[in-house]
């Protein structure tokens, strides 16, 4: 299976892909974990110009493309051929993030960033995607938690990006049927719980 999660940051994402790796790992699967932007050499050098906090003069359309080709190359050098060997592939942010981030974020017309996104990931579409959700209040609350100096061009935005973001994920939620909706504010053991839940039901509906 190909397992995306989504969120806006800070949310917690990136603690449950290491629990659900664990808990598959444990159940004899084989799994790789993927982050976006990066995963693979070429990827991992437009990370670190997406991410730079120097690059404040980086325009929009520059980013999203930045993105798109990050993927595009982590896509067809890592996940479609560890999805043909049987892998579970977990990507810690997939295409839905370019749709929240660059469409609805940063106001590039969705008709726009769908034709990227197409482009990029062609017919590799996740089976399933975790979406854990948290208000742009308990964000704001977590950054506030994080030295200032570790924090990257994209978390340093304010709160009204945010709030545009949460907007785009609530549209591709109630868009895609692949989302499971995920309360964020929930202890990490109860949200890996319920995610173990979800991917059971996901497979068995599958295997019928």
């Amino acid at each position: 299976m190909f397992i995306s999660f989504e969120g806006i940051d800070f949310c917690g994402k990136s603690t449950q892909v290491e629990l659900l790796k664990k808990y598959l790992l444990e159940r004899k699967k084989k799994v790789e974990i993927i982050r976006e932007p990066g995963g693979t050499e070429i990827s991992e050098k437009v990370r670190d110009i997406l991410l730079d906090k120097n690059h404040n003069k980086m325009f929009m359309e520059t980013e999203i493309f930045l993105f798109s080709a990050s993927r595009a190359q982590l896509v067809r050098e890592k996940i479609r051929p560890y999805l043909e060997s049987g892998y579970y592939v977990i990507s810690d942010r997939f295409h839905d993030s370019t749709t929240a981030y660059q469409g609805f974020g940063r106001g590039i017309p969705l008709e726009v960033v769908e034709k990227i996104n197409k482009l990029a990931i062609k017919e590799t579409i996740p089976d399933i995607t975790f979406l854990i959700d948290i208000s742009v209040e308990e964000a704001e609350r977590r950054k506030s938690l994080k030295n200032k100096h570790e924090l990257d061009r994209i978390e340093v935005s304010e709160k009204e990006f945010y709030e545009r973001v949460k907007k785009g994920y609530s549209y591709l939620a109630s868009k895609e049927k692949r989302f499971r909706i995920i309360n964020g504010t929930k202890s990490i053991i109860e949200i890996h719980y319920q995610i173990i839940n979800e991917l059971m039901s996901a497979e068995a509906k599958e295997n019928l």
